[in-house]
């Protein structure tokens, strides 16, 4: 029969602390052989803790067992804020304990048990977060939500730690769906006539000071394209700064492909298709080689006339070198533009001006460049290149070109 003696010192209770202080659960015992397992039997965790005392944030914290007996955790009551992996082992590991951000005005308590060779040990872990304070954010407020013209679902995610509800001052066009907690979906109709707007209130009836507005806006019929490329967020949204750009053929998802965007495999650079997704815009090449962007195909019923309007940038290096600034602009199937090439005057900061304080925004001149496109079908893509596919020898040999703000809209 086994004699076992816990050491152990109470917590200091101290509130606010972000380690952890706690002591080892020290096992020792008589030899025993008889469960197949040989040698004293002991079970600590390394840091010495017993407990956790967290902020309203979330947080993860890493915990390193030394024992030679099998071993688990165990929660006390049900938990759904906390995460414990792996929840047992059979001698020395690691297991990750982590808490998730307390979006409630009650502070949480939980307590876990650890189990050594099927023998609950005598002191608990114990983990407390702190209460969070009343507050009602809407994500995106400040920017809003734009619908294209064809409706579609819109998903509004809402950060509270109070109870709140919601209303809509033009209900005619959205229709609520069915949501999850956190979460407002709507379904917009299609836009058959001049471009709307409604404004979504999210209010708290506890707390009627916590209320915040963000306002849908929906393109009228006429547009047949608009994108944003708000959907992809790789890289720096600094002209200069390339680290972490990720290019068509080795980095996009295959969700991001399936948009119907597409650039052409470049022969002359070994068929990489050499269109970069930035952080809300892409780029189109890199030095010796040019890169295009071709739009999906339009929905269009019959044969109609096009305006394409968009933003562009040429490329600028850190230390002031702006590229050669050459657009070309093409249809693949049906119709023809009225022009074949732009010349794009819009040059974003170097590192000289960012350290001198200027502000930084790739599209602070807003300017927007257009042509257009007669003929147009159902088969109509468009196509921005820029420059030409083998730049080697031509010009600088670099006509780098950022675009963002894609819209076509029909105009007879």
């Amino acid at each position: 029969m086994n004699t076992f003696h816990l050491f152990n010192i109470v917590k200091t209770g101290i509130k606010h602390l972000p380690a952890i202080l706690f002591f080892p659960l020290i096992l020792i015992s008589c030899h025993n052989d008889d469960d197949g397992l040989s040698g004293d039997p002991y079970f600590l965790i390394e840091g010495n803790p017993t407990g956790l005392n967290t902020g309203t944030t979330a947080y993860t914290g890493s915990y390193t067992v030394r024992s030679n007996r099998p071993w688990q955790i165990v929660p006390q009551e049900e938990i759904d804020w906390i995460k414990v992996f792996p929840t047992e082992g059979k001698d020395d590991g690691i297991f990750k304990m982590t808490v998730s951000e307390n979006l409630t005005t009650s502070m949480r308590i939980a307590n876990f048990a650890f189990m050594v060779n099927g023998e609950e040990q005598p002191v608990l872990f114990r983990v407390e977060q702190e209460e969070n304070v009343p507050f009602l954010t809407i994500e995106g407020a400040e920017e809003g939500i734009s619908v294209p013209a064809a409706g579609g679902e819109v998903s509004l995610r809402i950060k509270s730690t109070v109870a709140w509800t919601y209303s809509i001052d033009d209900d005619s066009w959205l229709t609520e769906i069915e949501g999850s907690a956190g979460e407002i979906r709507l379904q917009a109709l299609e836009n058959k006539d001049e471009s709307r707007s409604a404004i979504v209130t999210v209010s708290s009836e506890a707390y009627p000071e916590l209320r915040q507005q963000i306002v849908i806006s929906q393109s009228s019929n006429a547009i047949i394209l608009e994108e944003n490329f708000n959907w992809l967020a790789y890289g720096s949204a600094i002209p200069y700064e390339t680290s972490g750009e990720s290019r068509y053929d080795s980095g996009w998802t295959q969700e991001e492909r399936e948009r119907g965007w597409y650039s052409t495999p470049n022969e002359a650079a070994g068929n990489q298709q050499l269109v970069y997704a930035r952080q809300g815009f892409v780029k189109l090449g890199k030095t010796n080689y040019g890169g295009d962007l071709i739009s999906p195909k339009l929905n269009i019923e019959g044969t109609v006339n096009l305006e394409v309007t968009f933003k562009a940038a040429a490329y600028i290096s850190a230390g002031g070198n702006v590229d050669d600034r050459i657009l070309k602009i093409s249809v693949l199937g049906a119709g023809d533009t009225d022009t074949e090439q732009l010349v794009i005057d819009n040059i974003p900061n170097a590192r000289a001006e960012d350290d001198a304080g200027t502000e930084n925004d790739i599209w602070a001149k807003d300017r927007a460049y257009t042509f257009i496109i007669t003929g147009a079908t159902s088969d109509t893509q468009i196509r921005f290149l820029g420059g030409d596919f083998d730049l080697r020898g031509v010009g600088q040999g670099k006509n780098r070109i950022f675009l963002d703000d894609i819209k076509v809209k029909i105009i007879d």
